[in-house]
């Protein structure tokens, strides 16, 4: 992230490469709005024109540590900002810091300019219901193979099945954990959806 703009105009700008190919998303904020530059479009958003904003986790193979934040415009476009950048075929670099400080000054300047915006954080309710469903229907299943594994006396079979159990309930746990769906207000960003 860089700030800029002691004498004139402030603007604040974060960039990432959602993918090896191709241009970086640019992002600035200005005076004016939310100026943007995507694959050969851009765009000029006024902060009172984002009509929603949705914080959420999204690890991904090659990043366990992603976040990303959904932007839309009354008039219908969508944005998307994440906190990682794409450097080499096997490294996604994380941009934490520039993505924080960014993500908390659009913040700012949509309440300063006095949006309106849905704040939402985490999934969607119904992918977080079929999520949690999902989740509890694993469950049912593990904890079947457990019991089985113990009464026929395969303790190397329910070894197995505590850890990997355990090894899933520490992946997917932060996950669901820090997407569950909640509204949130302009001076209070949820801190478990940034990095």
């Amino acid at each position: 992230m860089q700030v800029s703009g002691a004498q004139g105009p402030s603007v604040t700008s974060y960039a990432y490469k959602a993918s090896l190919i191709g241009s970086a998303h640019r992002f600035e904020l200005t005076d004016a709005g939310l100026s943007w530059h995507i694959a050969g479009r851009s765009g000029l958003w006024r902060y009172d024109e984002i009509s929603a904003v949705r914080l959420s986790f999204r690890p991904v193979s090659m990043q366990q540590h992603r976040f990303r934040a959904d932007l839309s415009h009354t008039g219908g476009g969508r944005v998307r900002i994440l906190s990682t950048s794409w450097q080499t075929a096997a490294l996604m670099a994380p941009q934490d810091n520039g993505f924080r400080d960014f993500i908390i000054e659009l913040h700012a300047r949509m309440a300063q300019a006095g949006s309106r915006a849905e704040l939402t954080a985490g999934l969607g309710r119904k992918t977080y219901a079929a999520v949690l469903a999902f989740l509890a229907v694993l469950t049912v299943a593990m904890t079947g193979l457990l019991i089985r594994a113990l009464i026929i006396g395969e303790f190397a079979g329910a070894l197995f099945i505590i850890g990997f159990a355990a090894l899933f309930a520490w992946q997917v746990g932060g996950f669901v954990r820090r997407n569950q769906p909640h509204s949130y207000s302009f001076d209070h960003v949820p801190k478990a959806l940034l990095p």
